[in-house]
């Protein structure tokens, strides 16, 4: 799972790139200024074409790009691997523009005004799913307490496995002194002690 590219966007009637953070450590180094253009046009494109108010995830080659725009016209897209949960990548979407809106006044939202907002801290805080969403972060510990569980049973049906060779190995034995039991008092039956 991998975030690659988030953008924040601005749609009126034109639409303007506020700011973009990019992990391209995956690419080539000669690759990574084709990649990062390719995902800003994307993210544009997207935002062109999505209507405000809108959630939507688009399949593009091998990623899976997800915009969200709100409906004073402020846009975030995530471009992300296949397997990151498009529920995680709404939620940063969403989380994204509730921080961009707090840390820039809206008369600011023009293209190269929005320097004071660090999308790049964002971009590698939530490449972990389980950071930017709490309900992964209980999914993966119920996860975690089911193998443990499932390990706990385990034992325990070994331990009655066990417990029931015990009890047959007793009952062999009991068996086995009570035959004993019959055949010294028969043979001692002549022989008598004063």
């Amino acid at each position: 799972m991998k975030l690659f590219s988030l953008v924040v966007l601005y749609k009126t009637d034109k639409v303007d790139i506020l700011k973009s953070a990019a992990d391209l450590s995956s690419f080539g180094y000669f690759q990574r200024s084709s990649v990062q253009e390719f995902m800003l046009f994307t993210s544009k494109l997207l935002a062109e074409r999505t209507q405000p108010g809108q959630r939507v995830s688009v399949k593009e080659q091998d990623y899976l790009c997800h915009i969200y725009i709100r409906a004073d016209g402020l846009a975030s897209v995530l471009v992300a691997d296949h397997e990151y949960p498009a529920r995680v990548a709404f939620t940063v979407l969403t989380k994204t523009l509730d921080d961009f809106t707090d840390a820039v006044p809206r008369s600011s939202w023009s293209p190269g005004q929005a320097n004071i907002f660090n999308l790049d801290e964002l971009l590698s805080k939530y490449q972990n799913p389980k950071d930017a969403d709490p309900m992964m972060k209980v999914q993966a510990d119920l996860d975690e307490t089911k193998v443990v569980l499932h390990n706990t049973i385990e034992t325990v049906l070994q331990r009655g496995e066990k417990l029931d060779d015990l009890v047959q190995k007793s009952d062999n034995l009991s068996y086995s002194s009570r035959a004993f039991y019959t055949t010294a008092k028969k043979t001692n039956q002549c022989c008598i002690v004063m």
